[in-house]
């Protein structure tokens, strides 16, 4: 595997992810910001946060999985939430977690999270891009 995941001392323990990702691998991937989109382009979870995080993490495996990777390669996500607050996070984490226990992984790479005001299409609420090494 060419990520190693850490919480450094000194650095506060997150939970849901860790602080610092360590790549060693030398092929690197990048995943467009996905979106709760299934296969067909149909939105999936119109107006359910927990529902369209799901759809995103499991389009960021499929896109590994086509790179000859798996979430166990991600070193760092960035997710965008629109209307960010914190009383969101149930949600995601909610999702994430569905995700999490479909693929059989915990995925808790590095990752930042921000809020904005829209994204490509109304009824998107959340996209999440990828940053993978493979070996």
């Amino acid at each position: 595997m060419a990520i190693t995941l850490l919480d450094p001392e000194g650095l506060p323990k997150a939970g849901v992810y860790r602080q610092v990702s360590v790549a060693t691998g030398s092929k690197l991937v990048f995943i467009a910001g996905q979106v709760a989109w299934d296969a067909d382009g149909t939105t999936v979870g119109a107006g359910d946060l927990a529902t369209q995080v799901e759809q995103c993490y499991l389009n960021i495996a499929t896109a590994l999985a086509g790179a000859g990777g798996s979430f166990d390669d991600v070193a760092k996500l960035t997710v965008y939430v629109v209307d960010w607050t914190p009383d969101k996070m149930e949600q995601f984490l909610e999702g994430a977690a569905r995700a999490a226990a479909k693929l059989g992984v915990t995925p808790v790479p590095p990752g930042t999270l921000v809020g904005v005001a829209a994204l490509d299409v109304p009824e998107h609420l959340v996209e999440i891009e990828a940053t993978a090494v493979l070996d």
